[in-house]
């Protein structure tokens, strides 16, 4: 019983923290700006299965997936990474937003 109860929290536990982790990239659009540290979220760009398929877009990056990328003034601050990302997105050409 000990053990049931052990492994029952253990796994509660586990879940709790990663829920806590997850990040609501229907709402990472704008202005963004690639930086090297002190990132807001720390992406990784893949081919395939992304979390969010972006745009970059000169105008109008008023909906998911669509990034205007600028130097200053930035609405999201984005690093780019090969391992532990917060989320993955994929660059298109069409149809961005969340996968």
């Amino acid at each position: 019983m000990f053990r049931t109860a052990f492994l029952a929290l253990l796994l509660g536990t586990a879940l709790g923290a990663q829920a806590g982790t997850s990040v609501d990239v229907s709402k990472i659009y704008g202005n963004i700006q690639i930086v090297n540290s002190f990132p807001d979220y720390k992406v990784k760009v893949v081919n395939s299965f992304p979390d969010l398929k972006v745009k970059q877009v000169n105008s109008f990056a008023d909906s998911p997936g669509k990034w205007k990328i600028v130097n200053s003034f930035a609405d999201y601050k984005i690093q780019i990474v090969d391992s532990f990302p917060d989320f993955t997105i994929q660059y298109v050409d069409s149809f961005p937003g969340v996968n």
